[in-house]
């Protein structure tokens, strides 16, 4: 099966998210982010997980009011092709987040398959046999 298969019964995560750090369910800015962008979490390449999870850290550690509002005003979200998607520092702006943008190799293959019935919220997933845009 591929990482955008849609099924009845099982949703795909990818591994990045989870090999920094962040834990099921995700954090509130982590969860927004994806409601309101209508991406599926496949969707997100390794950046957009690295800065988010810093975000995330922030909020937690220093107790800094962080919403999508900032993150629009830092970056832009693009398509680097095949449904996926990134981060992009503002044009003439330096990269706000330093040591986000790792070339991640083979990233693309790192997936797993839950059973739907097996979490207790629902996850963000493609519905119409493709990764959902928006």
């Amino acid at each position: 099966m591929k990482s955008d298969c849609v099924s009845d019964a099982w949703i795909t995560f990818p591994t990045s998210p989870f090999q920094i750090g962040f834990t099921y369910p995700f954090p509130f800015l982590t969860l927004i982010f994806f409601t309101l962008t209508g991406l599926c979490y496949i969707q997100a390449m390794p950046m957009v997980w690295r800065v988010l999870y810093t975000l995330e850290n922030i909020i937690e550690q220093e107790g800094i009011d962080i919403g999508l509002s900032e993150l629009s005003q830092m970056y832009n979200l693009v398509s680097h092709g095949s449904h996926r998607f990134l981060f992009k520092h503002k044009p003439g702006q330096a990269h706000p987040i330093l040591k986000t943008t790792k070339n991640d190799t083979n990233w693309r293959n790192q997936f797993f398959f839950i059973r739907k019935d097996s979490i207790q919220t629902e996850p963000i997933y493609p519905r119409n046999g493709s990764p959902r845009v928006g």
